[in-house]
């Protein structure tokens, strides 16, 4: 069950103007609380966006998502970061897989927009989120991911990318 959810899974950039369900996305949110973190100090947060305007705004972060505002609901996943959460990048990582995962099993569609790292216009893309919603500045944003019902099909992975000689044995 879960390896044809990884097959199904695909990056959606085109959503229905249809509203996503709120059991729906309590089961998305939950499948990203049960994520695995580094020393289990499960540093997420998320910030939930339905509103047009800021959506709108966010989408903006960087040249890559401007696609993100036609989705029903756009996802920021980020780590409150102390002295204490080394691995946040690796931890929301983590946590954005399983959210594909689950938006996928629920009929859904998301994509994974990268947000730390990338600047918009010169402006650092996480602070410029920050700012829009109002998040502290330990607030890091490793991406974005539009959730909404998808308006594209695509065909499932397949067997041919499958690769064996990406498959090493005891030494290179």
């Amino acid at each position: 069950m879960v390896l044809e959810a990884i097959l199904k899974r695909r990056s959606i950039r085109k959503f229905l103007k249809k509203e996503v369900e709120e059991e729906k996305l309590r089961e998305i949110l939950k499948a990203a609380m049960y994520s695995p973190s580094a020393m289990h100090l499960r540093p997420w947060e998320f910030v939930i966006v339905k509103n047009k305007e800021i959506k709108n705004k966010i989408s903006e972060a960087t040249p890559y998502c401007k696609f993100a505002k036609d989705a029903p609901i756009i996802l920021i996943i980020g780590a409150i970061i102390n002295d204490f959460v080394k691995h946040w990048v690796e931890d929301c990582s983590i946590v954005a897989e399983n959210i594909y995962l689950e938006a996928t099993n629920q009929g859904l569609g998301t994509c994974f927009c990268q947000i730390f790292g990338h600047k918009r216009f010169g402006e650092d893309s996480e602070e410029y989120i920050r700012k829009i919603i109002g998040a502290p500045k330990n607030f890091r944003i490793l991406c974005i991911m539009p959730i909404g019902y998808p308006a594209e099909e695509k065909e499932p992975h397949s067997e041919k990318e499958f690769d064996e000689n990406k498959i090493h044995y005891d030494k290179w």
